[in-house]
């Protein structure tokens, strides 16, 4: 049963990773649900149905495409929705009861996984940084000639596009490494919801309003922010990390306004506008969750607003 369900899982996660090169929508959509089996298999069977997944995904994607595209699929979707399927089911046994790993350190391991798999995925790419840099400035270039053609953005007459695309460069990484901590993160719960109904999940439901990420992650954010202002692969890693782990602190903070509301009259409305405001004003509230997450961890302001215990899982 356990190879099926690995085989399985690792030709559905392979189309879904192989329809982006229609380049529609609607493919981009069905990319980013790419670790979504890879995850169930991994969470409801055991780590080694992720493996096998991981095989068959990577051989399917290699046939049908190409021996690098399916390099890309192991370093970018198997491999890491495997590896953090395997993180949140460790588990280990103290004075009688089972302690789980914390999803605050499971989230600081996503951000860490983000930034590896940027710089793998580059490298899967080229291994010349400036190559490398050229493309992702002609992607960019690229991208806001289509958005200035269709009257999506306006730009000064000065502005020459193949500069901007330039100096936009380094921030690519930025937002790969926090794009990807939410896809992750999204496709887990989505899959631990999932293989929960199915009665197959092993672990508790955890209390995720509870989440906070560790005093780690403060240190991991300067060495970030310090790796960043390097040249070459190193830099990249740097940004990917930065950007990672302030998508981390967003989901902390987040987690601190559900955990702050509990029992409150405002909760419902302030969450809904809180999401609302999310899909329409995103480049202004996400900073600003990410400040509260990370003055949560710096200052632990959930014990300092003495909240009542989280109800049992």
């Amino acid at each position: 049963m356990l190879p099926i369900v690995g085989i399985g899982a690792g030709l559905v996660a392979a189309l879904l990773f192989a329809v982006v090169i229609t380049g529609s929508p609607l493919a981009a959509l069905l990319y980013s649900a790419a670790p979504l089996p890879i995850f169930i298999a991994a969470l409801g069977w055991n780590h080694r149905a992720g493996l096998v997944a991981i095989a068959a995904g990577t051989l399917a994607v290699a046939v049908a495409l190409s021996v690098t595209a399916g390099v890309g699929f192991a370093v970018i979707i198997a491999v890491p929705a495997w590896w953090i399927a395997y993180l949140a089911l460790l588990a280990r046994e103290e004075a009688g009861a089972v302690e789980w790993y914390p999803l605050g350190r499971l989230l600081l391991w996503i951000a860490g996984t983000a930034a590896l798999v940027t710089v793998g995925s580059a490298l899967v790419m080229t291994t010349d940084y400036e190559a490398y840099r050229s493309v992702i400035a002609r992607i960019i270039e690229n991208l806001l000639t289509e958005m200035v053609r269709a009257k999506l953005i306006a730009l000064p007459a000065d502005v020459r596009l193949p500069e901007l695309a330039q100096s936009l460069a380094p921030a690519v990484p930025v937002g790969i490494g926090a794009s990807f901590v939410t896809t992750i993160t999204a496709n887990l719960w989505i899959a631990a919801k999932a293989v929960r109904i199915s009665g197959r999940l092993p672990r508790p439901w955890p209390f995720i309003p509870a989440t906070t990420l560790p005093r780690q992650a403060l240190l991991l954010l300067v060495l970030a922010l310090v790796t960043a202002s390097l040249g070459g692969f190193v830099g990249v890693a740097g940004a990917a990390l930065t950007g990672a782990l302030l998508a981390a602190f967003m989901f902390s903070g987040l987690a601190l306004l559900h955990d702050a509301s509990r029992g409150k009259a405002w909760r419902t409305p302030m969450l809904v506008s809180v999401y609302v405001a999310l899909v329409i004003m995103q480049a202004v509230l996400t900073p600003l969750l990410a400040l509260a997450g990370l003055l949560d961890t710096l200052l632990g302001l959930r014990k300092r607003a003495a909240l009542p215990p989280p109800p049992n899982a």
